[in-house]
């Protein structure tokens, strides 16, 4: 599938395929059933003409919506639902105009179509979005599949490195039931050589040279014909170098204003030159478009920018500075680029603060710290204070991006800098931040140190809203060290000063804080208060408090055991800091799910939610931790492989020795993994360290002394505090089953029960193990059945896996019928809407059970045991 476009070569070919998709989902939407398609492809391959071909015929049927994004350093929000609005229906320019944020644009969007006649919404260019833009994409794919909408968005795939925030998005949709991707193919050598029928190319030549991009080819052949171009750069500047002095002036002004510049601002940029715009369009360098003129495609943007002198740029971008100043439409995010072109730095502090304001104003934090620290580039003639200013918001925004070392080190600095100002309460305010940034990387003995540095600036003086800040900090502390009664103090004195001086972020923050240590004492009560303070906070637009608060309904229910609250909250937590872009507490929220699922025996779900923080490029150590450590007993409890591997990775990551549940967490997890390989030794070196540094906690010390005692190192004996692990440390296996399963820990439970030697407990465990699909240990429980003289053990660990000798699971049947039918693993997880981490699981999983060392002596192995016949 591959399109050709050119001014001279007005050629489709080979995009039968993609329009006929393009089509069936729009035909789709006109029904009801809603699509979000991703198409992607390398630049230049053909997916906006495609696109647009398909929009052009569709257009009188739908309301049809289009948008780019700008391919800026930092691009301004919501770019192109800016560009959308112009045409848009007014609910949708109204939520757009009005901040409405992500959730607001999507909802109005969704709601814009009606049954034969839907919304057509083109985005392109998406690899260049903002977050603000992938936040609305994010909601969109969400929710999109029950309405009358078709949402085509492009992008370049060849440009998506592991951490690009698009193929994160990408990632939080593969399971979405409305989302499909189509890729658009380079031109095969039949298309090329078609392409260059009567002139003297020779066709496979230029193929290799393109490799069948259709840019590339169209662009070679424009420039000239007796001879192909060393590089495509040569072709485009071989093209531009057949216009007047005037045209190519207005090219070059054109090349730095991406995307597009608009008609009044030509004249400001080049003068009388604004004449020979005729010529540029002629020629199929240029295009017009709604908003300006355009080049037909970035790569010949790129060339052309590149290849303008250092003076020449200068001077273009600080003609179209001054023009863009002038006008009262401007967008800020763009004239704080220029202006950092410009290299003015008048301009770019005026201006990148503001548009950093407006970034983070709609939830686009990284956009904000971007633009933050354009400003910070042009600070250094600033006052301390001033600069100080710059610091805390980019270090906010990093932040609640969540990178979390980079937030500490900008706040670091902005701290010295309200020293050298001389502002106590400032600086105050200032390591309260930090505070709350070290707790979230574990460090908190240095958090504990801020803390008391901040109390000690603000004693004494006069009552400023800075006081707030410093009392919910205050809060915090106490409430980790348990202080229930100090915790209540300081919280209620932050909400009182934060009323009084009309902050509503740390109002918010204070009554989540109240809410908490109340449901410490009467869940029922902290729990309608934590609703109260999430829905206080969702109306007032403070979406960090509701997403915090959310979080602590999460955590309560967990605590309690109250898993009706989890499950009411769980869901609605994730997916209101997805919309609302808080990637600091929904990364949190999906480790804490993970470990939940897991602990529910809801183990497919714990690896979805594990692999949901995985696939997530930032850098929040004890969540990565968490996932890693979920994931490796996932695989040990089903028999799975790569449960080393995940725990030397959750080591690796590094969490402060000052978290030790964490680092409990870790050495159960190897003592467990090694119990299932027999192998005492790591037993022992797992649990010995942690139990030489004197935990705390009885609980978990009778945790690791369980593992000790099955692995028979440590024999029967009491143990201080109560809870089932001190059960089994007693021998009274089945009561701490009892308990277990009361609090709903059924893998837990089947292990007590295991160990007894009654054969009904036996039984009861086998019976759990298989529903689980614990096949290890229902292999260890039958094997006690069996040596007690029982008969008629079932044989298998469920149902479903019982259909077939190899003892595979549905999911890995439909995986190894799409390896025998020659797909890879990316194309599996695409099919079954997995993560490709999962997909990987499975292969290594199915070659295990069929006792194959490569993908074809399984294939081979499953048609012996005629796996692969139609069910």
């Amino acid at each position: 599938m591959a399109i050709v476009e050119s001014a001279r070569l007005g050629v489709l070919l080979e995009r039968d395929r993609l329009l006929d998709g393009l089509r069936t989902a729009f035909a789709d939407a006109g029904a009801g059933r809603g699509r979000l398609l991703f198409v992607g492809g390398e630049a230049g391959v053909g997916k906006t003409t495609a696109t647009r071909v398909f929009f052009e015929g569709a257009d009188h049927d739908a309301v049809g919506l289009w948008g780019g994004c700008d391919p800026l350093v930092t691009p301004p929000p919501l770019g192109p639902f800016l560009e959308v609005v112009a045409g848009a229906p007014p609910a949708v320019t109204a939520a757009v105009d009005g901040d409405a944020g992500a959730h607001g644009i999507a909802t109005a969007l969704l709601d814009a179509g009606q049954p034969g006649l839907p919304l057509l919404l083109v985005l392109e260019d998406v690899h260049w979005a903002d977050e603000a833009t992938l936040d609305v994409l994010r909601v969109l794919g969400r929710r999109v599949g029950g309405t009358p909408t078709l949402v085509i968005a492009t992008y370049r795939d060849d440009q998506l490195e592991r951490d690009h925030p698009l193929r994160v998005l990408l990632g939080d949709l593969a399971t979405s039931d409305g989302v499909r991707r189509l890729k658009v193919e380079p031109l095969s050598l039949a298309a090329v050589a078609r392409l260059a029928e009567g002139r003297e190319v020779d066709p496979a030549s230029l193929h290799r040279l393109t490799a069948g991009n259709p840019f590339y080819v169209t662009e070679v052949l424009a420039a000239g014909g007796d001879d192909v171009p060393a590089t495509v750069r040569d072709a485009v500047l071989a093209r531009v170098a057949r216009l007047g002095p005037h045209a190519t002036a207005v090219v070059e002004a054109v090349s730095i204003a991406p995307p597009s510049l608009e008609a009044g601002s030509i004249l400001a940029v080049v003068g009388e030159a604004s004449e020979s715009i005729d010529e540029c369009l002629a020629s199929g360098v240029l295009r017009a478009d709604d908003f300006g003129i355009a080049f037909r495609h970035e790569l010949a943007r790129v060339a052309v920018e590149e290849s303008i002198s250092p003076a020449r740029r200068l001077a273009l971008h600080r003609s179209l500075l001054l023009a863009l100043i002038d006008s009262p439409r401007a967008d800020v995010a763009r004239v704080a680029h220029h202006a950092e072109q410009a290299a003015d730095p008048e301009a770019v502090l005026r201006f990148a603060p503001a548009a950093a304001a407006e970034a983070a104003r709609v939830g686009a934090y990284r956009e904000a710290a971007a633009q933050y620290a354009r400003a910070l580039r042009f600070a250094d003639d600033l006052a301390p204070g001033d600069r100080a200013d710059l610091l805390e918001g980019r270090s906010r925004a990093c932040y609640l991006a969540d990178d979390q070392t980079e937030a500490i080190e900008v706040i670091r600095e902005a701290i010295r800098c309200r020293q050298e100002q001389g502002a106590p309460l400032e600086e105050a305010r200032a390591l309260t931040e930090l505070t709350d940034y070290l707790w979230c990387r574990g460090y908190n003995g240095e958090a504990n140190e801020a803390v008391f540095r901040a109390s000690q600036l603000a004693a004494g003086l006069p009552e400023r809203r800075e006081h707030a800040y410093v009392s919910h900090i205050q809060a915090l502390e106490a409430l980790g060290h348990g202080d229930l009664d100090a915790s209540l103090e300081h919280a209620q004195r932050a909400l009182d000063v934060a009323q009084r001086f009309h902050d509503a972020t740390i109002a918010g923050h204070a009554r989540v804080t109240i809410a908490g240590i109340v449901a410490h004492r009467d869940l029922e009560r902290g729990i309608d208060l934590l609703e109260e303070a999430v829905e206080s906070a969702r109306r007032q637009g403070e979406h960090e408090v509701a997403a915090r608060g959310l979080n602590g309904l999460v955590y309560r229910g967990i605590e309690w055991g109250r898993h009706d609250l989890v499950e009411r909250h769980i869901g609605e937590a994730i997916e209101y800091c997805t919309e609302h872009t808080q990637d600091l507490w929904r990364i949190n929220v999906l480790a804490v799910a993970a470990r939940w699922a897991l602990e529910r025996g809801r183990w497919d779900d714990a690896v979805g939610y594990a692999d949901a923080v995985l696939a997530d490029p930032r850098e929040s150590p004890w969540t990565h931790h968490e996932a890693l450590c979920v994931l490796a007993l996932v695989r040990t409890r089903r028999g799975d492989p790569g449960a080393r591997e995940a725990l030397a990775d959750a080591a690796a990551v590094g969490v402060p020795r000052e978290e030790e549940f964490a680092h409990m967490d870790l050495a159960a997890a190897r003592a467990e993994v090694a119990w299932y390989e027999l192998a005492v030794d790591d037993v022992d070196a797992a649990t010995a360290a942690m139990l030489s540094a004197e935990l705390e906690d009885p609980k978990a010390v009778a945790r690791l002394r369980f593992w000790r005692r099955l692995a028979r190192l440590d024999g029967a004996a009491p143990a201080d505090g109560a809870g089932p692990y001190a059960l089994c440390l007693a021998g009274r296996w089945q009561e701490a089953a009892e308990e277990w399963t009361a609090s709903s820990y059924p893998y837990e439970a089947a292990l007590a029960l295991s160990q007894t030697i009654d054969v009904d407990a036996l039984r009861q465990a086998h019976g759990e193990c298989l529903r689980l699909g614990a096949r290890p240990l229902a292999t260890i429980v039958a094997r006690k059945l069996r040596e007690s003289g029982a008969r008629d053990v079932p044989r298998g660990p469920r149902a479903a896996t019982r259909a077939n000798e190899a003892d595979l699971t549905p999911r890995e049947l439909d995986v190894l019928r799409l390896v025998a039918s020659g797909l890879r693993n990316a194309e599996i997880a695409e099919r079954l809407y997995l993560s490709p981490r999962t997909v990987d699981h499975h292969v290594s999983a199915l070659l295990r059970k069929l006792g194959a060392r490569t993908r074809g002596e399984a294939v081979a192995a499953a048609a012996r045991l005629a796996l692969l016949e139609d069910r």
